[in-house]
């Protein structure tokens, strides 16, 4: 663990609050998604830790910055695509009479910052009611943007329970390649311990060394168990053995990596059945939820994922990651409109604290460009 001892970021950033002993801990940020090393923080001096905060001024910096609030990282996350919206209804709208036309100049605004057809002609109309040939207000256009992408995402917005009487409750975690679904496995599972839940790892994904590492690095910090095997070792039986270590240990929640996989691979969804028939051999009600993690950056090919997933894995539940400010965050009303799966959490950064439940007040609000408003997310 030397080698870990110099390392900053977000473990240290976190873990880093807790206390205040001045002695080194191991601080050291899981491996992103790809694999890429994290950026090591300034090294600190070996010499006795009295010494290194009287004497290195540079030291105080490290502590954490005022937080931005999440609606702040929210609105940023979907700044592309309001952004887009935004542009697109103001040169619509302003000095402009509404008309066919500018209708269907909205519709092409909104369908392509990946809202979907049904949910595009659906706001249209709204904006259209009773308003021919007359002046419409940018500001008023991405209200009634706000409330109808709303009507979508409030069915859809759902927490994730955990059944107490199934014990483990086994969540498997699925997704293509990147989405990050092993960053997202170790903030749901900071979330769950810290609710009281005693939290068992699986590090499922066995074809990648650095999401086994990265795995065992969350299950230090927030004191669970991870069962792992070497790397390329059969991820199905790793399932099998995980959820019966996990009930010998009474752990209430089992959550299963697995590798990232292309949906259009029929051989790579083939092992993930294989997870799934060796899970029930168990438990026949194993996973008790699954997970399908999206990247928000990767716009329509979503809609794919979310049906071949569902179809194999029986997907039950969704997390969106990656609203950083590039993601198309616009798919998530196409995909709530369409398949109507609950969606749990979404990611707008590396932080512990950057995964929250889904709001749909807030995210249609923010990817209609307005403010946060009375009852929206601190």
């Amino acid at each position: 663990m030397a080698d870990n001892e110099n390392k900053g970021g977000l473990f240290g950033r976190w873990f880093g609050r807790r206390g205040a002993e001045p002695q080194p801990a191991d601080t050291q940020k899981p491996e992103q998604e790809s694999g890429q090393e994290p950026e090591q923080a300034p090294a600190q001096e070996p010499a006795s830790a009295e010494a290194s905060v009287a004497e290195t001024p540079v030291a105080e910096p490290v502590a954490e910055a005022p937080r931005t609030s999440w609606w702040a990282r929210l609105k940023q996350g979907l700044a592309r695509s309001s952004s887009s919206i935004g542009q697109g209804i103001s040169d619509i709208f302003t000095k402009r009479k509404l008309d066919a036309a500018a209708l269907e100049d909205l519709e092409d605004v909104l369908i392509r910052a990946d809202l979907g057809v049904a949910t595009a002609s659906r706001i249209t109309e709204a904006v259209g009611q009773g308003r021919y040939d007359k002046s419409i207000d940018p500001a008023e256009v991405r209200a009634i943007l706000a409330s109808e992408v709303e009507k979508v995402l409030v069915p859809v917005a759902r927490p994730l329970e955990i059944d107490a009487t199934k014990k483990p409750y086994v969540i498997l975690v699925v997704g293509v390649n990147g989405s990050g679904k092993t960053t997202t496995i170790g903030k749901l599972a900071a979330k769950l311990a810290g609710e009281g839940h005693k939290v068992m790892l699986a590090a499922g994904d066995t074809f990648r060394a650095a999401a086994i590492e990265q795995l065992q690095i969350w299950g230090a910090r927030i004191g669970a168990s991870v069962i792992s095997r070497q790397q390329g070792a059969d991820a199905a039986g790793l399932a099998f053995d995980a959820i019966n270590e996990a009930r010998r240990e009474g752990a209430d929640v089992l959550i299963m990596d697995t590798a990232g996989r292309l949906q259009n691979r029929t051989e790579l969804m083939a092992e993930l059945e294989k997870i799934l028939r060796v899970m029930r051999k168990v438990d026949p009600e194993a996973p008790h939820a699954s997970l399908l993690v999206i990247d928000a950056t990767v716009g329509q090919n979503a809609l794919s994922q979310v049906e071949i997933f569902g179809r194999v894995a029986g997907v039950t539940g969704l997390v969106m990651t990656k609203l950083d400010g590039t993601a198309r965050g616009g798919i998530l009303v196409a995909i709530s409109e369409k398949h109507k799966l609950p969606v749990h959490f979404i990611g707008v950064g590396e932080g512990a604290d950057d995964l929250e439940p889904f709001e749909a007040r807030d995210f249609a609000r923010a990817i209609a460009g307005l403010d946060e408003g009375a009852h929206g997310a601190n």
